[in-house]
């Protein structure tokens, strides 16, 4: 941690070019005593990203940013201050401190939280950060999260753990196993510490497997910001039994949408023919495969059981986009023609073999308009195209 970068002539200079085109920057240079130019564009990197994913830091003078790959690593605001309303108590221990952004939200809701990482630079440029961020209640420890819990005497209310996808010499990871720490290894310490642990892990992992690996799984949060599944949150309770409750929450710009149910077998969708009005679920729905809860709860048939599309006769309230049928036809080039004079959709597929690709080049539709096709197959396992209107 070069702390030359603190200084306000370079903090002014840093914040003076977070609009220059950076390798004109690097060519040009900065003549500052004691650092590089290469380690002032770090930092402006790293501030450009935090402006909107991490907007207190950015506004918070003499900050100190890590470098570009642990800012894309750590969560964003918005999704750190949801992780911190899953928790309550006197002390949480975060033993995978990192940038520290889960942290600081953690100490908003906890009386106490230990921030532990083994990196010294990262762990020091943690502790900095949240005196100049006015927190009180974070002890910074500089070692192995996993050790520290080893030695522990006395039990605290919650633990947090991201196991890094960035593995010594595999490279980028997704499985638990290869993930450091290892947390399948690690649940014995973790429950040892604490009756109550919450992991964040890949959003990539299959739901099922992760259950069977984990133990005491008692509830699962998918998380999405504007329709992209951005982190998966296992929450694991010693001696929990079933059933596991399942979150699923899309973070909108104006409002969130939440779709919760419990995680079992053996439902059943209603299946039907289109209808007047069609459904598309986010994608925290679709990452949760809450897909026969969605049709029980929610009262909309389903098209297909590998479709995942909705219907119903009447308007109903749905987390997801929304559509009023105009036309449902055969896959015919023709009749797309006829029926689409501007000759441009929005195109969309659904358990079809066909790709978005090579229906643009079979039907010359350009991207774009007021229409929405959806290519699907329906109940009666018929491929159909749906022409449709956003409601």
């Amino acid at each position: 941690m070069n702390t030359r970068i603190l200084h306000p002539d370079v903090q002014d200079f840093i914040h003076s070019h977070l609009t220059t085109d950076l390798p004109s920057l690097l060519f040009k240079g900065a003549s500052f005593e004691d650092l590089s130019i290469q380690e002032i564009v770090e930092q402006i990197e790293a501030k450009k990203r935090a402006k909107h994913k991490l907007p207190t830091w950015f506004k918070t003078d003499g900050i100190y940013y890590a470098n570009k790959v642990n800012i894309a690593q750590s969560s964003s605001e918005k999704t750190a201050t949801y992780k911190a309303s899953l928790v309550h108590g006197t002390h949480l221990i975060d033993v995978t401190g990192g940038f520290g952004v889960d942290t600081y939200a953690f100490a908003r809701v906890m009386s106490r939280v230990t921030h532990c990482e083994m990196n010294r630079e990262l762990s020091e440029i943690s502790t900095h950060n949240f005196n100049r961020l006015g927190v009180q209640n974070i002890h910074c420890v500089t070692t192995d999260g996993i050790a520290y819990l080893k030695q522990l005497t006395d039990k605290v209310d919650w633990i947090f753990v991201d196991p890094s996808r960035r593995h010594d010499y595999k490279g980028k990871v997704f499985l638990l196993a290869d993930c450091q720490p290892n947390l399948i290894e690690a649940l014995p310490t973790l429950f040892k510490a604490s009756d109550q642990i919450l992991v964040k892990v890949s959003p990539i992992l299959d739901l099922s497997q992760t259950i069977e690996e984990l133990q005491n799984v008692c509830a699962i949060h998918v998380v999405a910001v504007e329709n992209e599944v951005k982190e998966l949150l296992f929450i694991l309770k010693k001696e929990h039994k079933p059933p596991i409750h399942i979150h699923t929450i899309n973070f909108l710009k104006d409002k969130a949408v939440t779709f919760n149910a419990d995680y079992q077998k053996g439902l059943t969708a209603a299946y039907a023919a289109p209808k007047t009005y069609l459904y598309e679920p986010n994608a925290a729905i679709l990452k949760s495969g809450l897909f026969n809860e969605v049709s029980i709860k929610l009262n909309v048939d389903k098209l297909h059981v590998n479709s995942h599309l909705y219907t119903s006769e009447r308007l109903m309230e749905f987390p997801g986009r929304r559509f009023k049928i105009t036309a449902n036809i055969p896959f015919d080039k023709k009749q797309l023609r006829k029926l689409i004079p501007t000759q441009k959709a929005n195109i969309t597929t659904r358990n079809f073999p066909i790709s978005v690709a090579d229906i643009r080049k079979k039907t010359k539709l350009r991207e774009g308009g007021e229409l929405y096709l959806f290519f699907t197959t329906d109940w009666e396992n018929k491929r159909r195209v749906l022409v449709c209107e956003k409601v």
